[in-house]
């Protein structure tokens, strides 16, 4: 493996699936593995699950780890290409990443889309620069787009708690937030879920479309009520508009996930990529119930991290 960027670099995903499992089961089996080598993690946006399971999946693995927030502790970079750099921006991609290189054997990458010009960001103009001026393998740690390593251990929370072998409904619900987030990690949650086999229904408001592109082979339902029956998985997530990019369109109707809302579900469990807003997105009683899985995608981070490093570990 060479890159991860999205569901598309995990190959088949039930063999991947077997290989996290196995990792699970002694996730210090392979701890002489990355002995000596290094693993560059760059981030340009908050993180707090995506920085420390992936320090933690190298270590596991014998790793060095060299972490560094570039939008606080580094040069501004300048992405654009034949670029008059006689503003705000000191060193341009092709130096910082070729520098990058020289110093990591993998490199981690987290950036957020900005909201406002659709095209810029997915174009995925970061993710693609480093990819093609850092010559190393290179994990995406969420961009403007995607969140695979987010995706990956939601999947893996899914695999753990199935109930039967017939492919699991799974349901991605629209909530409430108070401002526009991105469409990462639905986007990128369609397209795993999709691909694993499940049946997916994804819910929203009108006005809420994602990118057809990362939809496709998910059914779409307006009426949250009904894309809740029988449903045996509730991921909950909000996401500002694609078409009209960025924005908020004003909402009828009472979204935020209840109890008496899974009534007619097949005792959902409920899924949700954290940071999660208490009593706005899902409420208390939800998050803390028996049905919650919230707290075993977070740890299964660390088994999706870790699962994707070996791999490129072994192909150095």
């Amino acid at each position: 493996m060479k890159q991860f960027t999205s569901v598309a670099d995990a190959g088949d995903i039930s063999l991947l699936l077997q290989e996290a499992f196995a990792i699970k089961k002694n996730v210090l089996a392979d701890a002489q593995l990355g002995k000596q080598k290094t693993l560059g993690l760059l981030f340009l946006n908050p993180s707090l699950r995506t920085r420390m399971s992936t320090q933690k999946a190298a270590y596991n693995l014998g790793m060095n780890v060299m972490v560094i927030n570039l939008d606080k502790e580094s040069w501004q970079i300048e992405f654009q290409d034949g670029a008059v750099m006689n503003n705000s921006t000191s060193e341009h991609i092709r130096e910082a990443a070729a520098v990058v290189a020289q110093y990591c054997d993998i490199v981690g990458v987290r950036c957020f889309p900005g909201l406002i010009d659709r095209e810029k960001d997915y174009s995925e103009q970061i993710l693609n620069s480093f990819l093609t001026y850092c010559n190393k393998p290179l994990i995406s740690l969420e961009s403007g787009t995607r969140h695979p390593l987010q995706s990956f251990a939601d999947i893996i929370t899914i695999q753990e708690n199935r109930k039967s072998t017939t492919p699991p409904k799974v349901v991605l619900t629209w909530a409430p937030h108070v401002k526009a987030l991105p469409q990462a990690v639905p986007n990128s949650f369609a397209e795993w879920a999709v691909a694993s086999g499940a049946e997916v229904v994804i819910t929203h408001p009108k006005g809420y479309e994602l990118c057809e592109q990362f939809t496709a082979g998910a059914r779409i339902e307006y009426n949250q009520n009904e894309a809740l029956k029988n449903a045996d998985f509730v991921y909950v997530k909000n996401w500002s508009a694609f078409h009209d990019y960025g924005a908020t369109p004003k909402v009828n109707g009472d979204w935020l996930l209840t109890p008496e809302k899974l009534k007619d579900s097949n005792q959902a469990k409920i899924m949700h990529c954290l940071p999660v807003r208490r009593n706005v997105e899902l409420v208390d009683e939800l998050i803390d119930s028996d049905y919650s899985l919230i707290q075993q995608q977070a740890g299964n981070r660390v088994i999706a991290a870790q699962t994707v490093l070996k791999k490129m570990l072994q192909n150095l």
